[in-house]
């Protein structure tokens, strides 16, 4: 079975980032390899709407078969709700 690995866009944007350029390529290079399949959310649409532009297709140069997708559910806003609540993380990491 292969390895499945949840992105968000940092990691995309860690493709066109000098410091994280080297361990980001590898990571697209084992997807080109068939080692794993990248898991993306509803979430990383939102949150790649005001991406720069390179950073909105990366993942667009890739069949869909090497990604899982998963969906927002009311469990997981839930969750989300508690970490700000609890002050896990900030407000801002929260997006509507």
């Amino acid at each position: 079975m292969k390895q499945r690995i949840y992105i968000d866009t940092s990691v995309i944007g860690g493709y066109f980032d000098e410091e994280f350029k080297e361990a980001t390529l590898a990571l697209f290079e084992r997807l080109e390899n068939n080692e794993i399949i990248l898991v993306v959310s509803d979430l990383l649409d939102l949150e790649l709407i005001n991406a720069p532009e390179r950073v909105r297709n990366l993942l667009q140069k890739y069949p869909s078969d090497k990604f899982e997708r998963i969906e927002l559910s009311k469990e997981s806003t839930k969750l989300a709700d508690e970490y700000i609540n609890e002050k896990v993380v900030g407000k801002s990491s929260r997006k509507k």
